[in-house]
């Protein structure tokens, strides 16, 4: 019972902590970021396993974070609030060619973020040729092009 408690608790607090954190897209992590998640998931594993290495406290402990996970995206599904909490909800960048400084302070984006996100998916090379940007819950910008409906 230990291992299951033990599971759920690192499961909440490593979900607190990437939803503090901020969106950033896997596609989008510097080797800072992957260095920061390799040793998150060796000290992870280290908590979770205490001092049993069984094979039973393994397949019991991934159990458990897999039956947590399930849970929460049916909680998600059913309860759009809870999706909200757990997931973010979009946020708008940059409104008519305008970034919105505030909220790009807030996401800790950088106005060049934007434009490569633009270049890449759009090819769009001003911030004024942008009508909306739009940080979505994955962690990737959509644009949206001045004169596009």
């Amino acid at each position: 019972m230990e291992s299951v408690l033990r599971a759920a608790a690192i499961y909440l607090l490593l979900l607190i902590l990437f939803r503090i954190a901020g969106r950033r897209s896997l596609a989008d992590i510097t080797t800072f970021d992957l260095l920061l998640l390799m040793i998150i998931g060796e000290a992870t594993q280290q908590a979770l396993l205490g001092n049993d290495f069984s094979l039973i406290n393994a397949a019991l402990v991934i159990v458990t974070l897999i039956v947590i996970d399930v849970g929460l995206s049916l909680l998600k599904l059913r309860h759009p609030a809870v999706d909200r909490l757990i997931e973010g909800s979009p946020t708008l960048i940059v409104e008519y060619g305008r970034p919105l400084r505030a909220r790009l302070a807030e996401a800790r984006l950088r106005e060049e973020d934007i434009l490569l996100a633009a270049r890449q998916t759009q090819g769009l090379e001003r911030m004024e040729q942008i009508r909306f940007a739009i940080l979505e819950k994955n962690g990737k910008i959509s644009i949206i092009p001045e004169g596009g409906n």
